[in-house]
């Protein structure tokens, strides 16, 4: 489906470095606090940082009430209708019963606030496990789920929000390496020559599949990403929400042999195809998406690099060893993408 022009994740990731100063480094506890309490709350001034790289998200205690959930996003990154898709999205879907946090609303039911030059939202705090991946029920039932959640996504695509495709995702990402300093250069010309032979198997199958209806998606459905409860799988941080294929919600759940996938792609369709269809054509898509999450992974890490939080986080990223076996893991991908798709039972 044809979109209309919109301003791509990395170009807006390369103009975040342009910035004189690291996106977050006035962003202390007082400034989250004093975020938090602009929109009427007391905090009791209970901070904690929770797991986040792209964005800074905290959990927010508040005076004899439970914490929320704040988060500042990363500046330059979404444009304000981006966000606004993305939580219109969330609200689409909260309204159809779907289990989904939007975030809260205040102030003539606004998501998204400013403080000192940062935009943030406010969330509840949901409690939960990651799901047993190993576990068919658990499978069956984020199947069901996620069909549900692609019959929404499938009655309008987001106009302002990027897509997942080969340009951004794998050519831009090794593009932005291969001119960056992160590759060692006794490495480069291997890394080099084996992307242009990824993307060429990745361009081959992409277009024997042909053209896929292009849906809203989570977009970065991992188990990190979803909570656990009362026999019912939460999904949080549609962040990354964009226009896609359905499968990119569904191959992050497959691990294992290529057995143990069939039978866990198996129950997962089982499930989606009780709420929406499941386009089996999709199945050949699953290595291009990961060959395409492989090589964005690292672009995303170097475009970051400014921000110290990574290379505290990640001190291996710019190592020789780490590009070593980088390396050997994209081969492995190469022979992954020459071998049949997986198939359902």
């Amino acid at each position: 489906m044809q979109q209309p022009p919109t301003v791509n994740d990395s170009q807006l990731d390369q103009s975040s470095t342009q910035n004189a100063k690291p996106p977050y480094y006035a962003l202390t506890p007082d400034t989250v606090i004093d975020a938090v309490e602009s929109l009427g709350y007391l905090s009791d001034a209970r901070v904690l940082a929770l797991n986040s790289y792209e964005n800074r998200v905290y959990q927010v205690g508040i005076e004899e009430n439970t914490p929320i959930i704040a988060k500042f996003y990363r500046p330059q990154r979404w444009s304000d209708e981006q966000i606004a898709e993305e939580h219109n999205y969330l609200f689409e879907l909260k309204e159809l019963g779907l289990p989904v946090v939007p975030p809260l609303t205040l102030k003539g039911d606004n998501s998204v606030f400013e403080y000192k030059d940062y935009r943030f939202s406010l969330f509840p705090r949901q409690g939960g496990h990651a799901p047993e991946l190993d576990n068919l029920d658990h499978l069956l039932v984020l199947g069901r789920m996620m069909g549900r959640i692609h019959l929404c996504g499938a009655s309008t695509p987001f106009r302002h929000r990027p897509s997942i495709d080969i340009a951004s995702y794998g050519e831009a990402s090794v593009a932005f390496l291969l001119a960056s300093e992160m590759i060692p250069a006794g490495l480069r010309t291997a890394y080099q020559t084996l992307c242009e032979d990824l993307l060429a198997q990745v361009r081959r199958i992409w277009g024997e599949v042909g053209q896929q209806p292009q849906i809203r998606l989570h977009g970065d459905c991992h188990i990190g990403n979803i909570l656990w409860r009362d026999e019912t799988p939460h999904f949080v941080d549609f962040d990354d929400s964009r226009n896609g294929p359905a499968i990119q919600d569904l191959w992050m759940f497959l691990s294992g042999d290529r057995n143990q996938q069939r039978l866990q792609c198996s129950e997962l369709v089982e499930g989606y195809n009780e709420f929406n269809d499941f386009p089996a054509i999709q199945l050949r898509l699953i290595e291009p998406l990961r060959t395409l999450r492989l090589l964005h992974y690292n672009a995303w890490l170097g475009r970051r690099w400014e921000d110290p939080a990574f290379p505290h986080s990640f001190p291996w990223f710019n190592t020789e060893r780490y590009w070593s076996e980088h390396i050997l893991e994209l081969r492995e991908q190469l022979s992954a993408l020459q071998e049949p798709p997986l198939e359902l039972w």
